[in-house]
């Protein structure tokens, strides 16, 4: 059976980041892998990511979201059904900020995944300055994301606090605590920096496994809760981007904006990739990219966002 194994985590915890470190690692090791991005949005900005990991011994593939939640889940097993016949040893499934874990078990236990597939490892991913200031379904999202985790991994701990890092523990159990699950965390949470993570790291993680723990379900569309707003093809200046995102997250009028991310092109007109969260904005050179910048919230006004670009 093909090992699988699922990296989840809040937006903007970092997963593409630490997938790529993990995929140069398995490739290092002899595995022939596959990468499966499974986004929110109808474009894929991750999958740009990843482009210097790819190679004869690694391919990804994507499932793009935005036509609704049965669809999505066809979609996301009809693409693990071909994953499955491409002779991977290994498949690591990506999927949005905001993914239900629920629907990767259930995606699994349909056939033939259930006879194609074993889950290996999941590895939960946290920002080490999570935005504690969520919604009780953001909430529950984070609960279902790290609760069957085998190792949650906090991310970007460099120059943090250690009264940050133990804030944002504290959060995340009671998080769990408010939906009744009985997992906690303390031995089983890593808080090495990644810059520092060598073989001897990765080789633990991939015996990490999971573990199965119940909570209370929380129903909802995440249609209904979450969108993301699109600016395609306009030249924004890198100069004053900063200081549009700061005041898109500040502007209340546009939402409930967890994360802004895309490509756009610095002033010797090499692409760079923009990362930003409530606390951080990141920009930093990539190889491709392509003019777009993706603002993922709740109850977002386009007209409101858009603005700010024009």
């Amino acid at each position: 059976m093909v090992k699988i194994d699922l990296i989840t985590g809040f937006l903007g915890s970092g997963k593409t980041t630490f997938i790529k470190m993990y995929a140069k690692y398995l490739v290092k090791q002899g595995y022939n892998i596959g990468i499966l991005e499974n986004d929110y949005g109808a474009v894929n900005v991750d999958m740009m990511l990843l482009q210097d990991v790819m190679g004869d011994n690694c391919h990804a593939e994507m499932v793009a979201g935005g036509c609704g939640e049965d669809c999505h889940k066809r979609r996301f097993k009809t693409k693990l059904i071909a994953m499955g016949m491409s002779g991977y040893d290994r498949v690591i499934v990506e999927p949005s900020g905001i993914f239900d874990v629920d629907e990767f078990f259930d995606v699994l236990h349909e056939e033939p995944l259930d006879r194609w597939y074993e889950v290996g490892n999941i590895i939960a991913i946290a920002d080490a300055e999570l935005d504690r200031d969520m919604s009780r379904q953001s909430r529950y999202t984070l609960a279902s994301e790290i609760a069957n985790c085998g190792t949650l991994l906090m991310s970007k701990t460099s120059g943090v606090p250690a009264e940050e890092i133990e804030a944002t523990k504290k959060f995340v159990n009671d998080t769990l605590e408010e939906f009744q699950c009985r997992r906690r965390f303390d031995e089983d949470i890593v808080t090495k920096d990644w810059k520092e993570f060598g073989d001897e790291d990765f080789s633990k993680l991939m015996s990490t496994g999971y573990k199965l723990n119940d909570y209370v379900k929380l129903w909802f569309k995440q249609s209904d809760v979450y969108n993301s707003v699109y600016i395609m093809n306009k030249a924004v200046n890198i100069s004053v981007i900063k200081d549009i995102v700061k005041r898109i997250f500040e502007d209340r009028e546009c939402g409930d904006v967890f994360r802004i991310k895309g490509f756009l092109k610095d002033d010797s007109d090499s692409w760079v990739e923009l990362n930003a969260t409530r606390r951080k904005t990141e920009i930093q050179p990539i190889p491709d990219g392509q003019d777009i910048i993706i603002v993922i919230g709740s109850d977002l006004s386009e007209k409101n966002i858009l603005a700010y670009f024009e």
